[in-house]
């Protein structure tokens, strides 16, 4: 494919990103009197998150209107509404893991539409950058072109593209993925060469690449995929929320015309669990009867495109809520090992615990891969992560997350991009909705995904699904001396209780190292990854000891604990978890995103509100504008009880000593 000749010069704003709030709102409102190259020696602004790009509540919309909400979530934000887009920075500047987080394609939109065509940063998160490309904006870590460009200079587009795989470079040529695929489809185009290597050992991720190669890109014989290469797949399973559906259908049809169909439409799966829950928290907001609105448009306008493309529609329960979240449903009914599973949402990897390459797209994607059932992936290399020994009473998967997350082989972008293969004897003791909690979390250390190898676990977790379970293909297994980036070894015996402090999951501690007193205010237990049965069994041996003891949840605390789905409801009443949760003073509620979403019961009503989670993410905003620390569900029960941040150990102690 030639496309034209492209070059790229600053002829608008540029926004550096600073570490001091002041600054940033200074560029915006002309108050500063720095140049961006004056800037570009202060320190840069790390992790900026996609809630901070755009918060929850403006995914609501998916038009020009997010232009106005560009970064109304960035931590300590000293502008208002619509002063990014105001400004039109052609170039937006940060430093390390840009666009960590959710893989909303608002948080792109959002910067599209403020002007924004060509973001700097020291790293970038996967899922965001392949947004950016997906829409034609551009990224860069070569700040030297950054450097060129506010000296005056025009650059070729080949700059910002000579590192690119073959297919990214013509998918940025082309302004975006449609532009590709609308390329692709003609008479005239000319293949994008690909690159294979000789036959060689593989591990597990690549043995999965190479058996879903699309077509168009189908291997050679006697080759093996290329580590760092991009290829189409064929995706196994597809599924997408309420918040990104009708962005993406909007995209479908006008990518693909109004009578497009859905290719294979019994894999793919359309979930309304985000905002079920949503109208409880948004009536007492600013604006609460127009975000209800947005909020009861966007299910409406999915279950349509659901029902008429025949798709499987996973919708609001009788009872409240939804019936189940998506990536806790993927696990329980439809994941196979060798699969690959897509969706919109960066925490689509849990279903890595059954052994499957699945990942979180954009809009962009998924919109796509509706209509051909391709997907793009770069092969990641695999960061193998050794498991050994056993958890000690009172730690969990969740701890070792965490610990994960703190150890210095996996910090400073070590695993970014990476896929964690879990392994060893340890993770083999680990049950389905552990390996499911490790799954989870692999995008909060900067992964691609994460996964297991299917054992005697998986295929008991198979079995489990009945009638509706099928007879899976054995899954492809690493080969004795396949390659990886690295091996981190993990001593489970070690672990200790932990803690994330506010503000991003990787601020984890050991939960004794926290010396200071922290009282809560509410207590949350749920989300995709607090709400699985397991789960419900920590909360509740916890739970038990306290009514064995008369104690129940302080007054001034508020207590959750949410269900992940319908069928883990159903575990904990016939276990009587119910009826234990709301003895002890925990409200008990159905299964939704909520919180965690900032949409739901337990989110945070001001800045001085301390919460103590085991949901994923503590970003700032994520869940409202409190504190929020990150937990084991053992941390979250006791600490609801003590009223503080507290181990199992210590709760009774401390209600005691209060």
């Amino acid at each position: 494919m030639r496309p034209p000749h492209r070059t790229i010069a600053l002829n608008g704003g540029v926004l550096v990103m600073t570490e001091d709030p002041g600054t940033v709102a200074g560029q915006l409102d002309g108050t500063c009197a720095r140049t961006p190259a004056q800037l570009l020696t202060e320190p840069l602004r790390d992790n900026i998150s996609t809630d901070e790009i755009i918060p929850g509540w403006c995914c609501y919309w998916y038009d020009e209107r997010l232009g106005d909400y560009a970064y109304l979530g960035l931590k300590g934000r000293e502008f208002g509404e619509g002063a990014v887009k105001d400004f039109a920075p052609q170039i937006i500047v940060s430093g390390e893991a840009k666009g960590c987080g959710s893989s909303r394609e608002h948080a792109v939109y959002a910067e599209k539409y403020a002007g924004v065509e060509v973001v700097f940063a020291r790293s970038f998160e996967r899922i965001y950058q392949q947004n950016c490309r997906n829409v034609g904006i551009l990224t860069c870590d070569d700040f030297t072109l950054l450097e060129a460009l506010l000296a005056g200079e025009t650059l070729p587009l080949e700059a910002f593209t000579r590192r690119a795989t073959g297919i990214e470079r013509a998918i940025v040529d082309l302004g975006g993925l449609f532009g590709f695929n609308r390329r692709s489809r003609t008479a005239d185009a000319s293949a994008v060469d690909t690159s294979f290597d000789d036959r060689r050992p593989r591990n597990m991720v690549e043995k999965i690449v190479e058996e879903r190669l699309a077509p168009r890109n189908a291997l050679p014989p006697g080759a093996s995929v290329r580590v760092g290469e991009s290829y189409f797949l064929t995706a196994d399973v597809r599924f997408s929320h309420e918040y990104v559906t009708p962005m993406a259908a909007g995209m479908f049809s006008s990518q693909f015309g109004p009578d497009a169909t859905l290719d294979d439409p019994d894999s793919c799966y359309f979930f309304q669990d985000h905002l079920s829950l949503a109208p409880q928290v948004l009536q007492r907001r600013p604006r609460g009867l127009e975000l209800i609105g947005r909020v009861e448009s966007l299910a409406a306008r999915q279950e349509a495109f659901a029902k008429a493309q025949g798709g499987h529609f996973v919708g609001p329960a009788d009872t409240g809520g939804s019936r189940a979240i998506c990536h806790n449903h993927i696990v329980e009914q439809v994941a196979e090992p060798g699969q690959v599973v897509i969706g919109t949402d960066s925490h689509t990897c849990t279903a890595g615990a059954v052994g499957a390459l699945a990942f979180g797209v954009g809009a962009t994607d998924i919109a796509n891969a509706w209509f051909n059932r391709e997907i793009l992936v770069k092969v990641p290399a695999v960061l193998r992560v050794r498991l050994t020994g056993e958890l000690r009473p009172g730690v969990c998967a969740k701890d070792v997350m965490l610990a994960l997350l703190a150890h210095p082989r996996s910090s400073a972008s070590r695993t970014l991009g990476k896929v964690l293969l879990f392994d060893g004897p340890g993770a083999r003791r680990l049950g389905m909705d552990e390996r499911a909690t490790l799954c989870n979390m692999a995008v909060e250390a900067g992964a691609m995904t994460a996964l297991f190898e299917p054992d005697e676990i998986t295929y008991a977790h198979l079995a489990l699904r009945g009638p509706r379970a099928r007879t899976a293909p054995a899954a492809p297994r690493s080969d004795e001396g396949a390659a990886y980036a690295d091996t981190l070894d993990l001593t489970l015996d070690t672990v200790e209780p932990m803690v994330a402090l506010p503000g991003d999951p990787r601020n984890a501690v050991p939960l004794a190292t926290v010396r200071d007193e922290v009282r809560v205010d509410k207590v949350y237990g749920g989300s995709c990854t607090g709400g699985k049965a397991y789960d419900m069994d920590m909360y509740a041996s916890v739970f038990a000891r306290a009514r064995e003891r008369g104690v129940r949840v302080p007054e001034g605390v508020r207590a959750y604990i949410q269900v992940g789905s319908e069928s883990v409801m159903a575990y904990a009443r016939e276990r009587g978890y119910v009826d234990l949760f709301t003895e002890v003073g925990v409200e008990v509620l159905p299964p939704s995103c909520g919180a965690c979403i900032n949409a739901g019961p337990g989110v945070s009503e001001s800045p001085l509100e301390v919460t103590v989670s085991a949901q994923n993410r503590n970003f700032p905003g994520r869940s409202g504008p409190g504190q929020v620390y990150l937990a084991s569900p053992y941390v979250v029960a006791a600490t609801a009880v003590a009223g503080r941040l507290s181990s199992v150990e210590d709760m009774f102690t401390a209600r005691e000593t209060a």
